[in-house]
């Protein structure tokens, strides 16, 4: 089972595309670290307080594929320096 997720971020302390860099990507790389997950900005490349993120996990199990993406997700809003806007989720 596959769990797609789009997730857009706010990330007010932003004040330039380097300030945002620094929290997309600190947060990314131990994401993919501590989970079996692959992730991608793909929308607001070059808005400095926004970011779209796509977020895909696979496993052998729809209910084992929610559990690990809902972890990615928990694990994303820990972060004090982004809020989480919405969230878009697809089975495939």
């Amino acid at each position: 089972m596959i769990v797609y997720a789009e997730c857009e971020f706010f990330i007010p302390a932003s004040h330039s595309l380097k300030d945002k860099r620094a929290v997309l990507q600190r947060m990314l790389v131990r994401a993919r670290q501590k989970f079996n997950l692959s992730a991608a900005e793909i929308g607001h490349q070059d808005v400095w307080q926004r970011t779209r993120l796509a977020l895909v996990t696979v496993a052998s199990t729809r209910e084992a594929a929610e559990r690990e993406m809902q972890r990615v997700l928990h694990f994303l809003d820990s972060n004090s320096a982004w809020e989480r806007l919405s969230t878009e989720t697809d089975y495939l």
